[in-house]
């Protein structure tokens, strides 16, 4: 196997695991702020949005501090290992730090679009809170949180900064494409670095396409005209 098919796996390994990792935090997130008020409210808008204004290397210090053998968490914590620093695990950790805020707001936006009253019609029809959020919300946001976990793939599938400070770019083991494409810069291998770049390309590009797709479709209606 060459270094750039597994490096391109391990993205995509990375990748998908912090898709399932973020989407239901984020869905919850997102439904959160879109509807309900609560104290506190700004403060959790304001930490969301941190990753995405603060220095990647930044958010990827605070983690390595946080789960360093000698930071507040340790290595074990009523009894569960957290010592993941330089693994696979390492790196899904980091790039889900990374990712949350756009699933979170891509998520949010997903269900500000569906009509409340058409929840609350749901609820007068005998459904629960959860029964009404799993029939009708879901399926009326599920481009919006397709999307969500589109952008979430691809923000992991481009991290850099603290995924090299969480998980180091160890070739076979958690260097991912961004890592690859890095350490080929830095030896002058530029044929190496431009065949990851195109393989980056691609991949984001498939993604971003789908993404644009389904924000570009207007929202479904189960109910129109009320």
């Amino acid at each position: 196997m060459t270094p750039a098919t597994t490096a391109l796996l391990l993205s995509l390994q990375v990748s998908v695991w912090t898709t399932l990792v973020v989407l239901p935090v984020g869905t919850l997130l997102g439904w959160l702020l879109a509807r309900r008020r609560f104290a506190g409210r700004s403060l959790v808008e304001t930490i969301l949005a941190l990753p995405l204004v603060l220095p990647p290397t930044a958010v990827g210090y605070l983690l390595l501090r946080a789960l360093a053998l000698d930071g507040p968490f340790g290595r074990r914590t009523l009894g569960v290992d957290l010592d993941i620093l330089f693994t696979l695990r390492g790196a899904v950790l980091a790039a889900a730090i990374m990712s949350l805020p756009l699933v979170a707001r891509t998520a949010r936006v997903a269900f500000e679009e569906v009509d409340p009253r058409l929840e609350a019609m749901a609820r007068t029809l005998g459904l629960g809170p959860l029964r009404a959020f799993v029939r009708v919300t879901l399926p009326l946001a599920r481009r919006g949180l397709l999307a969500a976990a589109l952008l979430g793939f691809t923000r992991a599938l481009g991290e850099f900064g603290a995924t090299i400070v969480v998980a180091g770019s160890i070739p076979g083991r958690t260097q991912t494409l961004a890592l690859a494409i890095f350490a080929d810069m830095q030896a002058g291998r530029d044929r190496d670095a431009m065949t990851l770049v195109a393989i980056t390309v691609v991949v984001a590009f498939a993604a971003m396409w789908s993404v644009e797709a389904l924000l570009r479709r207007a929202p479904d209606r189960s109910v129109s005209g009320s």
